[in-house]
C-alpha cells in the first residue's frame, strides 16, 4: 500500500504497556568527511537493543556541518536505513546502484557480503536533517548479495489516527498498514510519528522484541515518564508487556518521534568500524578483502 489510508484498524486496548527503562542522550560526533551528527544508539547498547547496531541523527542549517558528506566507504554484514527529513543526498555504490534521497524519503541498503558506497549532499545551503539506522543481519545472511531500494516520500505507506496522529510506516506493520520493507529474521518496526499536542498513540509490541523511541521535536511521555526532545527512551521488556502508549505533551505544538522495535538475533556481534560480523576472524577477513579490492566488486 503506497497511499494514505484513511481507515486504519484501531488498536486493541493494551493491558500492560511498557515503561521507560532508561533515557539516553546522544553523543555529538562527526563521521564521513566531517559531517556533524549525534550518535544516539552507540556500540555499548548493541546487545541491549539487538538487532539494532547504531542510530545517528543529523540536522543543521549550516552547510559546513554537512556539505562534504560521506565519500566512498565500505560496509559488510548489516543493513543501513537512511530517512531524510529535509535535504537531498545522492547515493552511489559499487553494486551499480544510484539514487537521490530527498525530503521525506528512505534509502534501504543491504550491505551483505560487501559494498562500497558514497552519500553526498546535493545542496549548497539550507537545512539537512535525517537519521541513519543500522540493522544487523543474521549470520546466515551476512554474506548475501548486496541490495538497495529507494522510496520517495509519496511511496511510503502512511495513515492518520482518529486522534490526529500522522504515522509513516517505513518497516513493519501498524494498525493494518504494512510498511515499505519487511524482514523475516528481525521483524523490524520503524515508524515516524507526528503527534498534535496531547494526542495519544498506542502500538502493540511482542514482549520479546527490543524497542526504543527517539524524540526529535517537542516532548512526549511513556507510562508517566517524560521523554524530552533529543532523547532516546529504551522501553523495558517486562514479562507480559503488550505494547507502548505514547502521549504528546500538552504544551508542544507538535511532537515528532521515531518508534523502532525488532526481534533480537541473539548472536555474537563483532564490529570493526563499517564491518559487523559474528567473529573476530570474520572481521579480519573483511578487512583483508577490502584491502585486496575484493569487497564491493
Amino acid at each position: 500500500m503506497n497511499a494514505l489510508n484513511p481507515f486504519p484498524t484501531p488498536p486493541a486496548a493494551l493491558r500492560r504497556p511498557r515503561a521507560v527503562e532508561r533515557l539516553v542522550t546522544g553523543r555529538p560526533t562527526s563521521d564521513g568527511a566531517g559531517v556533524k551528527l549525534t550518535r544516539v544508539l552507540t556500540q555499548g547498547l548493541q546487545k541491549r537493543l539487538d538487532p539494532f547496531l547504531m542510530l545517528d541523527a543529523f540536522g543543521s542549517d549550516r552547510a559546513e556541518d554537512y556539505i562534504a558528506g560521506f565519500p566512498d566507504h565500505p560496509h559488510r554484514g548489516f543493513e543501513t536505513v537512511t530517512y531524510m527529513i529535509a535535504g537531498r543526498m545522492l547515493h552511489r555504490d559499487s553494486a551499480g546502484h544510484e539514487g537521490l534521497l530527498e525530503s521525506g524519503g528512505v534509502q534501504w541498503m543491504t550491505a551483505g557480503r560487501g559494498v562500497i558506497h558514497s552519500e553526498i549532499p546535493q545542496q549548497q545551503e539550507g537545512r539537512m536533517e535525517g537519521f541513519q539506522l543500522w540493522l544487523n543481519l543474521p549470520a546466515k545472511d551476512k554474506m548475501s548479495a548486496p541490495w538497495y531500494r529507494d522510496f520517495a516520500a509519496a511511496e511510503l505507506p502512511r495513515f492518520t489516527t482518529a486522534s490526529g496522529v500522522d504515522v509513516v510506516v517505513i518497516a513493519g506493520e501498524s494498525q493494518g498498514v504494512h510498511g515499505a520493507v519487511s524482514r523475516a529474521a528481525t521483524a523490524p518496526l520503524f515508524l515516524d510519528l507526528r503527534l498534535p499536542a496531547g494526542a495519544v498513540f498506542s502500538h502493540a509490541l511482542p514482549p520479546g522484541h527490543n524497542a526504543f523511541l527517539y524524540v526529535y521535536r517537542g516532548e512526549l511521555a511513556v507510562s508517566g515518564t517524560a521523554v524530552p526532545v533529543r532523547n532516546m527512551a529504551i522501553l523495558g521488556n517486562e514479562a507480559g508487556s503488550d505494547g507502548v502508549v505514547i502521549e504528546a505533551a500538552q504544551g508542544a505544538a507538535e511532537t515528532r518521534a521515531l518508534l523502532i522495535a525488532g526481534r533480537p538475533l541473539n548472536e555474537p556481534i563483532a564490529q570493526y568500524g563499517p564491518f559487523v560480523m559474528n567473529t573476530e576472524q570474520e572481521i579480519y577477513q573483511a578487512v583483508a578483502d577490502y584491502r585486496a579490492g575484493r569487497l564491493g566488486g
